[in-house]
């Protein structure tokens, strides 16, 4: 099998679809991104609403839109919030709740996380309850497929090994979940998959 040609194929699948289906959101196109969805929102909520979110205090979360909601919740509930730069250029930023009150949508962007949050050590991830990370496609083996960057796999590596008891999740649109996810050894997985309509547990 030719890994690389097989995860495009299904890359350029689900963006299809979302598209297709009028489910894919700002920014578009999604090709070469982590997709945001219509229901993002919901997803986050219904995350919120899991036992392993309401005991963490720290949440790791990647930098995408689809994920923002996630971010924005977890700094509204004073959570403090550890977030991946983009292509981890930047390594990874440090947000804290109360130095954030009041602009925790401006926070939970991109933009305002590399303004307002504070560059941190690797071994600060130690602290890490809860994971969330960005998927192109998910399969209910919890195999995720990322935009092809490898950075969503790196981060959930250096996670097990300084986090290892922290789990994680992924919120996706149902058009996400796939049959099969083709995995290689290095490929990552999730242990929570929430969409608007379900929690999936692997």
């Amino acid at each position: 099998m030719n890994f690389k040609l097989e995860k495009q194929r299904l890359r350029e699948e689900v963006w299809r679809r979302l598209e297709e289906a009028g489910e894919a959101r700002f920014p578009l196109p999604l090709q070469g991104r982590i997709p945001n969805f219509r229901g993002a929102e919901v997803a986050a909520e219904r995350l919120g609403r899991l036992e392993v979110w309401r005991a963490a205090s720290t949440i790791f979360s990647n930098p995408d839109q689809a994920q923002k909601p996630v971010r924005w919740k977890a700094l509204r509930e004073g959570k403090t919030l550890i977030m991946a730069t983009p292509r981890l250029r930047g390594g990874f930023l440090l947000l804290n709740p109360e130095e954030v009150k009041g602009r925790e949508a401006y926070a939970s962007t991109i933009r305002g996380a590399l303004q307002l949050g504070r560059p941190i050590s690797l071994e600060k991830l130690s602290s890490v309850d809860l994971a969330v990370t960005g998927c192109v496609a998910v399969d209910l083996q919890g195999y995720r497929l990322g935009k092809g960057g490898g950075y969503g796999d790196r981060e959930i590596s250096l996670l097990r090994r300084l986090a290892p008891k922290a789990p994680v999740a992924t919120t996706i649109h149902e058009l996400q979940l796939v049959e099969r996810v083709p995995v290689e050894e290095w490929d990552t997985k999730v242990d929570i998959i929430v969409t608007p309509k379900r929690v999936i547990y692997v």
